[in-house]
């Protein structure tokens, strides 16, 4: 009985593995054919298939901040990406606040009619409630919401202005930073425009190590409401200029979320190379 058993046993193996090693050389053998004649008439009527024309970079357009224009030179990183209808941000749920956010400055860009007045603070639906800042976290708390896109950037639409109202677009700023020496190097990337054809503009947090009285270095910052919204220790600013031949020189800020306005120093003298 066992040996019947075993020989049985033996016999559907060898079947199945007999079956499999055919199954694959009827694959093996159509692919064969397919490769040489062609596909199998039927295939493609199983497939979708989309037509993709053929278009050259210079046949494409965009509006004046649009985010696709952005793609061009790459992004810092790719987690949590979003689109909006003038910058491209990557969104950090771990403090509330945006990684980076990219943006595009040009003369079209900076004019139109757009209004700040029909513009409030949001918060940003597309962030799950667990992992986003409210208006709330900011009440009382000594600090401004800092836009990283700024507002004024996108006077050419009010949509791609209110955008820049998403709570996921602004970092908690000291109010002289935000209100002195931010503003005074907004406003110099926007004056760039006037020399160059494109201003691309890359602004995050910094979360800074410091050295303690033990000598070691630690990474500590403030956060702020039910939602522990990250203060950022430091700024960053990278700027692109975009000459009308394409070439490209870049600059870079650095700035200290604790710097005063009466004593601030001007936006040149926070630069950094770029590594």
């Amino acid at each position: 009985m066992k040996l019947w058993f075993r020989t049985g046993a033996t016999l559907l193996v060898g079947a199945g593995i007999g079956a499999s090693a055919i199954r694959l050389l009827s694959l093996s053998g159509r692919v064969e054919v397919e490769e040489k004649h062609g596909p199998h008439p039927g295939l493609l009527s199983r497939v979708p298939v989309v037509p993709v024309p053929r278009v050259q970079a210079s046949e494409l357009t965009v509006s004046p901040g649009g985010s696709g224009a952005m793609m061009k030179y790459g992004f810092p990183s790719l987690a949590n990406i979003k689109t909006r209808e003038s910058y491209v941000t990557s969104y950090d749920p771990r403090t509330r606040t945006a990684s980076w956010v990219i943006e595009r400055l040009n003369p079209a860009s900076l004019s139109g009619p757009s209004d700040r007045k029909y513009c409030n603070f949001k918060e940003d639906d597309s962030v799950h409630i667990f992992h986003r800042s409210t208006n709330a976290d900011f009440s009382g708390s000594g600090f401004d919401r800092g836009h990283l896109a700024a507002a004024a950037n996108h006077k050419w639409s009010q949509k791609a202005m209110e955008d820049t109202f998403y709570l996921s677009n602004v970092a908690p700023q000291n109010p002289h930073l935000n209100q002195n020496t931010w503003n005074t190097l907004e406003k110099l990337c926007r004056s760039l425009t006037k020399r160059y054809l494109n201003v691309y503009v890359c602004t995050g947090p910094l979360y800074l190590p410091r050295q303690e009285a033990d000598g070691k270095l630690y990474v500590r910052y403030q956060v702020l409401g039910q939602n522990h919204v990250a203060v950022p220790t430091h700024f960053f600013k990278i700027v692109l200029f975009a000459a009308n031949d394409g070439a490209g020189l870049l600059n870079q800020f650095v700035q200290s979320v604790g710097v005063s306005g009466s004593n601030a120093a001007p936006p040149a003298d926070y630069r950094s190379p770029v590594h």
